[in-house]
Formats: structure tokens, C-alpha cells, sequence
């Protein structure tokens, strides 16, 4: 995809996996995104983890493949959830959206509030975040917005997301918050490049912009399902694991996931450790 500035790259930085509370191992997403996607750069982004998008760079840099993988983690704050991006160590969920944000840069990483403005409370609300803004201390501030989430949360609220980001002059970044495989690049951002550096430079520069598809209810009960199949599988094997007294749980959707404590079981025993 080029524009009048050059070619521009598609991201999705909003993906997870069986580590939390997806439906597809890291290695089928590694393959979807190869083979069914354009995708020039993803992040895995599990709830209050990063085990599995250590594993998937691992996998992606091993293995050649065309897009680059992001550190991400889904926190849960005090004031709605917030992506982090770019990490290298995991952040502790369960504290204000200031504090998260603050520890998300003091780790390098870029601080994206999703979902946002929706009136639920896993989502950032306009006060929170307009007192964010005002605040005299730059790192805390959000580095953009989720402006565009093809899932229930995000479709109604998607126009008042967008109006808000530009007055407050944030990044515009779409992602589609995948819980499934056919999920992954319904939602997307666009930047100027084609890897992950040009994607952070593009966030922190505001030169980016979303697009998608919004998810029909049909397909959204579909995930819904395959989550309820997981959690059963799961707590199967968590209880067979802890019976057999073997070291093993449920899969966390990566080589040596399914070891207890999970850790990355690189070919060749390298690899990045969760």
C-alpha cells in the first residue's frame, strides 16, 4: 500500500492469544497473519501478561517471517484498560491509569487507552482521560487512542472516539482486539513505513490513521463459544496436571506453555523467557 509520501504499512496491535483469554496458540497467529494478512507489524497484547508475545518474537525472528511482533499487554488500571506497547517487562495491572501510564513509559513503551469512552468500566472515560491530558507531567499522558475496536464495545462510540482524539490532538490507532484467528486485521492501523520503528516514530509523530470492518453479533457469539470450549479445555488440564503431579497445566499457546511454571521452549533451548 503506498500514499503520496511513500508506501505505508498495516498494523494490528491488539491480538490475544490462549495466554489469556484468546482462542488461537501463538504459532497459528504467526501463520494466519503470514499467510492471510498484509499485516507489516502486530503485537500480541494478553491480558496482564507477556509470556506468549515473547514467544511469538521469538518464533518471528527465527523463523524470517514478514511481520515484525510487538511486546504488548493489555493492563487492567483502576480507570478502564489500557495497551502498553513496546515492553520489555511486564506492567502490574490494578493501579490508577495515571500510575500504569507513567510505569508504561518508565519502561520505554507507548501508553494506548482501548476501547476508550465507552460507559463500561473496563473503558477510559473523557473525564479521566481530559485530566490526563491537563496534566503538567508529560509522561502522563496517553500516546494515543484505540479510535477504532470492531467489537461491541468500540462500534457505537466509534465517531465520538475519533472527534475526541483529534481535539486532543492523539494518535488515531485501530486494532482489531482479536479473540480469534478470523478476528485479526478486521481492525487496523496505518503508517508511514513498514516496520516497527516506523509504526512507534508514526504513533509518537500523530501520523497515523485506522481502518476495518465492524464485526457482526453472529461472529462475535462465535468467539464467545470458542472462549467457553478454551476455558473448559483449560480447567481440564489444569486439574489433570495437578492429579498426575507432572509439572503441566493448561496451554498458555506456545512451546513449553504448557509446562508449569510456563516458559518458552525455544528449538535449540534459546529464545526469550517468560
Amino acid at each position: 500500500m503506498s500514499g503520496p509520501e511513500g508506501p505505508h504499512g498495516r498494523a494490528d496491535l491488539h491480538i490475544h492469544t490462549l495466554a489469556s483469554d484468546g482462542t488461537a496458540g501463538v504459532e497459528a497467529i504467526l501463520d494466519h497473519v503470514e499467510r492471510q494478512t498484509d499485516l507489516a507489524v502486530i503485537a500480541i497484547s494478553d491480558h496482564e501478561r507477556i509470556d506468549a508475545a515473547l514467544a511469538a518474537r521469538s518464533i518471528a525472528r527465527d523463523r524470517g517471517l514478514r511481520a515484525e511482533v510487538v511486546i504488548g499487554e493489555e493492563v487492567t488500571t483502576l480507570g478502564g484498560h489500557l495497551l502498553a506497547l513496546y515492553l520489555e517487562r511486564p506492567i502490574a495491572p490494578y493501579r490508577s491509569l495515571r500510575t500504569t501510564i507513567l510505569a508504561v513509559h518508565d519502561a520505554g513503551g507507548l501508553a494506548i487507552p482501548a476501547h476508550p469512552l465507552v460507559p463500561f468500566p473496563l473503558c477510559a472515560q473523557g473525564w479521566i482521560l481530559r485530566r490526563l491530558l491537563d496534566d503538567p507531567d508529560p509522561a502522563a499522558h496517553p500516546d494515543g487512542l484505540e479510535t477504532f475496536n470492531p467489537t461491541s464495545l468500540g462500534r457505537p462510540w466509534h465517531r465520538r472516539v475519533v472527534r475526541f482524539a483529534d481535539l486532543h490532538g492523539l494518535a488515531r490507532v485501530g486494532n482489531s482486539d482479536a479473540h480469534a484467528l478470523e478476528a485479526i486485521a478486521t481492525g487496523w492501523t496505518t503508517f508511514p513505513g513498514r516496520d516497527a520503528a516506523d509504526l512507534r516514530r508514526a504513533i509518537e509523530t500523530r501520523q497515523t490513521d485506522h481502518g476495518g470492518t465492524f464485526h457482526q453479533t453472529a461472529g462475535q457469539l462465535g468467539t464467545f463459544r470458542q472462549q467457553l470450549r478454551k476455558r473448559g479445555r483449560d480447567a481440564r488440564h489444569e486439574v489433570a496436571g495437578r492429579v498426575r503431579r507432572d509439572g503441566t497445566g493448561r496451554d498458555h499457546g506456545y512451546p513449553g506453555g504448557h509446562l508449569r511454571p510456563p516458559r518458552f521452549d525455544a528449538p535449540g533451548g534459546g529464545g526469550d523467557q517468560g
